[in-house]
């Protein structure tokens, strides 16, 4: 009788933290760790706070790392494998991507006290309270979101050296980002803010440069080291207020007339229902608004806009600047044909291209189990369309009309706009 060969257990891997305080900064767990290890993985930085007595072999991390990374762990298997970074490892950090892009490592986590931990100590902030953003291999504007009075943030920045806690491969280093920063709250009227650069937590080196954005210089603070970014958030006169709210002002969107409006807007959010990690299929972009503020709800949350007009998908691009949502998808093309080759969403927005043969079948047959569908119209043929679909599918259709005040000679009356024929649905799960 044979008997089922047991499995193999999965590999230890040690990912370990260490702060600029290097060695000595060590618990004394983490130090018998790496004085055991056969192989130590890390960045040129972190390998260089090595002292002598540490006689494992040490390989620095190259570049580009996603692609090399699981290949050289697996090169040194059977070996007794040590990964350094900076700080806490689970923290915006590289054991995160381990798990992600080499699974099937027992991964046993020595964390250290991660620079936002340390940055909030110096300044007596309430960790939990506090807004934390990382701007290494991503753009700047996705600050514009977390830009409110009474706000503290604290904004991981690039260096201009391999010392960020997670190698990027998406961006190059910028020594300016501080400077960036303080000029984008100006722009948005947030120059009374306060600024504070701590570079180096935890060395004997650390340091401290504070100033207001209104006076922070443009250069002269070279980020050479590691650096995080404190912001107070102080308004000044005019501020540049956008809430995460849905049905952000007209003004906010460059457009030609193809706009949904701010109030239609914020009824057709609402029936959207964005949950944070979702993704929204947005048809017929215009202005790109619905996309632009179903982004904005929760940074987690993915939108692909699809236009057919150049030039109003370009106008798209811009528009996603200014509310802080850059990774916008902006896709060139015709629906339905363009959808075709997307992951299904768990929401679609229709707000034009109603009439095109096929599109809200293909729609509707994309949707995941569980999704919602949302259709405006404001033609009598598009109408007829939603009508149609309510047939097929149930769901709701409601008539949205909105007037606003405007002059009548001397005096004020009603000015109604277009009237928006809206059918929203759930797809069974």
């Amino acid at each position: 009788m044979s008997t089922a060969t047991p499995p193999t257990p999965p590999e230890r891997l040690v990912v370990a933290g260490i702060g600029a305080d290097g060695w000595p900064g060590l618990a004394a767990a983490t130090q018998e760790a790496l004085l055991k290890a056969d192989v130590v993985f890390g960045g040129e930085r972190q390998l260089a706070l090595l002292p002598a007595e540490v006689t494992a072999e040490q390989v620095a991390w190259p570049s580009p790392l996603l692609r090399a990374l699981p290949l050289l762990l697996v090169k040194t298997r059977g070996a007794n494998k040590v990964v350094l970074a900076s700080g806490d490892p689970t923290f915006f950090g590289i054991a995160t991507t381990i798990a992600r892009v080499a699974p099937g490592f027992d991964l046993q986590v020595m964390p250290h006290p991660s620079s936002v931990s340390l940055a909030c100590a110096r300044l007596g902030w309430a960790q939990q309270d506090t807004e934390v953003i990382s701007l290494v291999g991503r753009p700047a504007a996705i600050l514009s979101p977390s830009m409110s009075p009474g706000r503290r943030l604290l904004v991981l920045v690039p260096s201009t050296t391999s010392t960020t806690s997670t190698p990027s491969t998406t961006s190059a280093p910028d020594e300016d980002t501080p400077a960036l920063v303080a000029r984008m709250l100006r722009e948005r009227g947030f120059g009374p803010s306060e600024l504070t650069a701590l570079s180096n937590l935890g060395a004997s080196d650390e340091s401290r440069t504070s100033a207001t954005a209104d006076e922070w210089p443009e250069k002269g603070l070279p980020n050479k080291t590691l650096t995080v970014l404190a912001i107070a958030c102080h308004p000044g006169t005019a501020p540049q207020r956008l809430s995460r709210v849905p049905g952000l002002p007209d003004e906010a969107y460059e457009n030609d007339g193809q706009l949904t409006k701010r109030h239609v807007r914020a009824v057709t959010l609402s029936a959207l229902a964005p949950e944070p990690g979702e993704l929204l299929w947005d048809v017929g972009g215009g202005a790109g608004s619905i996309g632009i503020e179903w982004l904005r709800t929760h940074p987690s949350c993915q939108a692909v806009s699809i236009e057919r007009d150049p030039e109003r998908a370009q106008r798209i691009t811009r528009n996603a600047e200014l509310p802080g949502v850059p990774h916008l998808d902006v896709r060139v093309g015709e629906a339905p044909a363009e959808l075709e080759a997307l992951p299904s969403p768990d929401a679609i927005f229709i707000g034009g291209g109603l009439t095109a043969p096929g599109l809200l079948d293909l729609c509707w047959a994309n949707l995941k189990p569980g999704g919602r569908i949302v259709a405006n119209a404001t033609t009598l043929e598009s109408e007829t369309r939603l009508v149609q679909a309510r047939n097929d599918h149930d769901g709701t259709l409601t008539r949205i009309e909105i007037s606003k005040a405007a002059p009548i000679g001397r005096f004020t009356g009603w000015r109604p706009a277009m009237p928006v024929t809206q059918w929203v649905a759930w797809k069974p799960a």
